[in-house]
């Protein structure tokens, strides 16, 4: 799978650029600091030791370095969630990792790093393309299961298979959306296996 997701109209510069590299880094950092929402260009030029100018040459905006610190985070969750499913066969089963996968990767994400998460949040809220691709694999993801379990005969096939990955992937969506999961935490520990049993009765022929 694709995992490069940073658009190609954010950055400026060569892709593979050393200062880029550096600047997505120290961003980071600086973000983990201060926060995303209250730290400008000036302010980050002058904390990495580069003019604003000269910043502005490899990105055209904040923005766009939070996408690429964004798009690092949702790669490193993709792989999360593709790890757990490495060698699982039965379709059940890759739902049920599935689910807890990717709900315990974003939990994750949310606790360690609260100011980072305002990126989260912002990509989330202004649905910055880096996220819309990151929701569209996962959900191509969970559809490649669905259909999997249909040519098995382990899930029904009365429903159209869009309708019922589109109907799965909302009774995610409080536990993997960075703007609903602060309000989801207090039953994230059970709630999304619990929602996946249900979801799994559901799929019976």
């Amino acid at each position: 799978m694709n995992t490069s997701i940073a658009p190609a109209a954010a950055s400026r510069g060569p892709a593979t650029h050393d200062v880029r590299d550096q600047i997505v880094v120290a961003a980071t950092e600086h973000f983990s600091h201060y926060g995303y929402e209250k730290t400008t260009v000036s302010d980050l030029a002058k904390a990495i030791g580069f003019s604003k100018a000269y910043v502005y040459k490899f990105f055209e905006s904040k923005q766009a370095i939070g996408e690429a610190i964004c798009s690092n985070c949702l790669i490193q969750l993709e792989q999360e969630i593709h790890q757990a499913l490495e060698g699982v066969e039965q379709p059940a089963e890759r739902l049920r990792k599935l689910f807890k996968a990717s709900t315990e990767a974003h939990q994750r994400l949310f606790s360690q790093d609260r100011k980072l998460y305002e990126i989260a949040q912002s990509a989330a809220a202004e649905r910055w393309p880096s996220v819309l691709a990151y929701e569209a694999r996962l959900r191509a993801l969970l559809q490649e299961i669905l259909q999997q379990g249909r040519d098995s005969g382990d899930f029904e096939r009365k429903t159209p298979l869009d309708e019922t990955t589109d109907a799965i992937h909302l009774v995610l969506r409080p536990y993997l959306n960075p703007l609903l999961l602060p309000h989801s935490l207090d039953h994230s520990e059970q709630a999304p296996m619990l929602l996946c049993s249900l979801v799994l009765r559901s799929l019976s022929p």
